[in-house]
């Protein structure tokens, strides 16, 4: 914002609000990430929460892209073992639902496998290790990949997400992981042939979407992650206008099925009760 005359709000990633920037005084970026999670400093957008609406908004120019990136996982060494498992979920819900997004990207989809296999190995390891600066640099790279992989889209894991964190203040990277589960289960039809693909590459023991389900229960349940929203401080009276924002929120249109209210309400209902299709709850 430095050097503009006009409200960040002008700048919304809607149509080409954009170009209202004043590209001059844009001033380079130099990004230091301190968490493996967002993987920001590949990306050319922020998300800031309007708290006169309590609404999370995209706010995009090119030039926010980085010119210069100092990826140094010794700056993660002191994140608690919670924050480690609550950015470690944001970057994967970043690489699996990149992968999961429809359109044709095929090196988005290898960037986010990858990814996704790192999380896989190392993120148990490091929220148990903390000290570990092997898993902290799988980390830090994995969560740079998924960034780069969303650039094919997003889905209904942060359409979800993003209400609950602007109302409720919630973690991103937790409520990314909380509400996970269930839509994978409500994208089963779309995504099984891809969830296929990710058993194998993960070396799952389950297969499809019931493999990769059940590696994301007891993933989330090994790291500490809530296994319903309601933990969050989100409540049925909630439901109603959560689904409005989050069928507003430009995410929900990169998922592989189509949703609007009435699926996203579904879905955050699901969340509240712990009804994952498909899979058992973890005791």
């Amino acid at each position: 914002m430095t050097g503009q005359s006009r409200p960040i709000w002008d700048f919304e990633d809607v149509g080409d609000f954009w170009k209202r920037a004043s590209t001059p005084a844009i001033a380079p970026v130099i990004a230091i990430p301190t968490t493996a999670g967002t993987g920001s400093e590949v990306g050319r957008a922020a998300v800031i929460t309007d708290e006169a609406s309590h609404v999370k908004k995209i706010i995009i120019h090119p030039k926010m892209l980085p010119a210069l990136v100092i990826c140094d996982p010794a700056l993660t060494l002191g994140l608690p073992p919670h924050i480690t498992a609550a950015t470690g979920m944001d970057a994967l819900a970043h690489n699996l639902e990149a992968y999961c997004a429809p359109g044709f990207h095929p090196l988005a989809d290898g960037i986010a496998l990858e990814g996704m296999r790192l999380l896989h190995d190392w993120l148990p390891v490091a929220v148990r290790e903390g000290s570990n600066l092997v898993a902290r640099a799988h980390l830090m790279a994995a969560a740079s990949m998924g960034a780069v992989a969303f650039q094919k889209g997003l889905g209904a894991i942060h359409a979800l997400s993003h209400p609950i964190g602007a109302v409720l203040d919630s973690h991103h990277g937790l409520t990314n992981g909380v509400v996970m589960p269930y839509v994978l289960a409500f994208n089963r039809r779309a995504i099984e042939d891809k969830m296929e693909r990710v058993g194998r590459y993960l070396g799952l023991e389950g297969r499809g979407v019931d493999g990769v389900l059940q590696w994301v229960l007891a993933l989330r349940k090994e790291i500490g992650i809530p296994h319903s929203v309601a933990a969050l401080g989100m409540s049925h009276a909630h439901a109603d206008r959560f689904s409005r924002m989050a069928a507003a929120d430009p995410c929900a249109a990169g998922n592989p099925v189509q949703i609007g209210e009435p699926e996203l309400r579904a879905m955050y209902e699901a969340a509240l009760d712990g009804r994952v299709e498909g899979a058992a709850a973890p005791s």
